[in-house]
């Protein structure tokens, strides 16, 4: 098998992305029916959008004013005139057996989304985001692997059939070497922040409402002309863009070196190995025979409307971030793994509740930030606010908790035990710093481990360490670790 560095020695990858994105309308693209996640089978539906005749669609003009609003905020040329088409195929979960769609005339085209890799700016041109409706679901039953090959029988749900459904294709990219994988998933990661800054989609891969295809090929380092590509479809984590890019490089560089051809084809990528799978050939173009959706009329959005979305459009996460990465201090590094923790709204929230940025940082992506990676979940997912946050870095700037009391408290609220100041009281995981108590313990601490003691009264003051360590052990970390060698120091030095 080829090795990724081996792959890059002889070849220079070009990739390019499809992202699907279901916008977040609260009815379907030309019906009213619910979008909802999560219902019933088969309970969203209309005659609409199951084709029965007779029917008729409506555009559903959030969904325009939206996909207006990505294209603008990928600082795309907007369409003054354009319409929709019928894309004809036959396919289960197609319930028309034609899709309505945009083909040569897109909404949206040649724009670009800025994103940063080890603090260089790399640009992702953008060759159109047009809009279409969304197919239904089919769940094939019976196989090992979910897919329709050994399934004994299959299901179609047809709720998620007719959502509104946004297609953002790149243009190809080139010269990014052994950082694709990493560009590939930096754009995908960028474009969800900015989406979700626009609150056009939730953008939850895990539901379907974010998918990605991945389109690859290989040339020759030098060559003219780009190899053949191959499209590894619906990638569903951000891991796993980076991940499909990585193992399709060593994959086709493998049959190259070996001298066989790569086959323009789909792939299916899978989320256990890594790996992906030959899908169907692409060989043969395929006929959709597109011509004009006959039963909608031209969409022609005025100048001044698109003005007045492009002057409504919030602050862009990547401006955001850099001017939050200059407020906070912080590195670009650091700035980058607070997004790709998912943990940048929920600092700067904390932030404007009166913490330091350097403890918001540390809290967020520090210990939560191990919490979320073990729980496969972002660190805002998690079930603790931005106020618990601040209300700990308060308890140990109070000096009531030390950082192991705080971590304990911290643990407890994810568990859901309450608020810090309810664990706080129900543990009884205040620091100790009354001088009677702390000096029973320093006592002890002496009378076990006199030779220590002795060397502090000689005058080796780093060997205090050693009593201040035993008695924050025997008080469970809960002591003054200050006040406690301040006691030790009068005990044994003012003899």
């Amino acid at each position: 098998m080829t090795t990724y560095d081996d792959a890059l020695a002889k070849f220079e990858p070009v990739f390019g992305l499809e992202t699907h994105v279901e916008l977040g309308t609260a009815s379907k693209m030309f019906c009213g029916c619910s979008t909802t996640f999560g219902a019933a089978p088969n309970t969203h539906t209309c005659p609409t959008c199951l084709g029965l005749p007779g029917s008729l669609p409506v555009t559903n003009a959030m969904a325009i004013e939206s996909t207006i609003r990505i294209g603008l905020a990928l600082h795309c040329t907007i369409a003054s005139w354009c319409r929709f088409a019928r894309k004809n195929y036959f396919y289960p979960d197609m319930p028309k057996n034609f899709q309505i769609s945009q083909y040569d005339e897109p909404l949206c085209t040649d724009g670009y989304l800025d994103v940063e890799i080890n603090g260089e700016v790399v640009r992702v041109g953008i060759e159109r985001v047009h809009l279409e409706e969304d197919t239904g679901k089919s769940l094939h039953v019976g196989g090992s692997t979910g897919r329709i090959h050994g399934a004994t029988h299959s299901l179609v749900d047809y709720n998620r059939a007719g959502i509104p459904l946004v297609e953002i294709v790149t243009k190809p990219v080139p010269a990014t070497g052994a950082l694709a994988p990493e560009v590939a998933r930096a754009y995908v990661t960028e474009l969800r922040e900015t989406l979700r800054a626009l609150d056009v989609s939730d953008v939850r891969m895990e539901e379907g409402s974010l998918r990605c295809d991945v389109n690859l090929s290989l040339n020759a380092i030098g060559a003219a002309e780009w190899g053949t590509r191959s499209e590894t479809k619906n990638v569903n984590s951000l891991r796993s863009v980076e991940r499909a890019v990585r193992s399709e490089i060593e994959r086709q560089a493998d049959v190259l070196s070996s001298g066989g051809r790569v086959k323009q084809e789909t792939r299916h990528f899978h989320e256990d190995s890594g790996l992906s799978t030959s899908g169907r050939s692409k060989e043969q173009a395929e006929d959709y025979r597109y011509f004009p959706e006959p039963d909608l009329v031209p969409i022609a959005p005025s100048a001044d409307w698109v003005e007045a979305l492009r002057a409504a459009l919030p602050e862009l996460p990547f401006d955001r971030r850099r001017r939050l990465r200059d407020e906070w201090g912080i590195s670009v590094l650091d700035m980058q793994s607070a997004l790709n923790a998912g943990a940048v709204n929920s600092i700067e929230a904390t932030v404007a509740l009166g913490v330091a940025a350097r403890d918001a940082f540390k809290w967020w992506m520090g210990e939560l930030a191990r919490q979320a990676n073990e729980r496969g979940v972002e660190v805002g997912e998690l079930p603790i606010t931005p106020a618990h946050v601040a209300c700990i870095v308060a308890l140990v700037d109070a000096g009531t908790l030390n950082d192991k009391l705080a971590r304990q408290v911290l643990d407890a609220v994810v568990a859901g035990e309450g608020d810090p100041d309810a664990v706080v009281a129900a543990r009884g995981l205040a620091v100790v710093s009354d001088d009677g108590a702390l000096g029973q313990a320093i006592d002890a601490a002496i009378a076990a481990d006199p030779d220590v003691a002795q060397k502090v009264r000689d005058g080796k003051i780093a060997a205090a360490g050693a009593l201040v360590g035993a008695v924050m052990k025997a008080t469970q970390g809960q002591a003054d670790a200050a006040r406690v060698r301040e006691l030790v120091l009068e005990r044994l030095t003012s003899v």
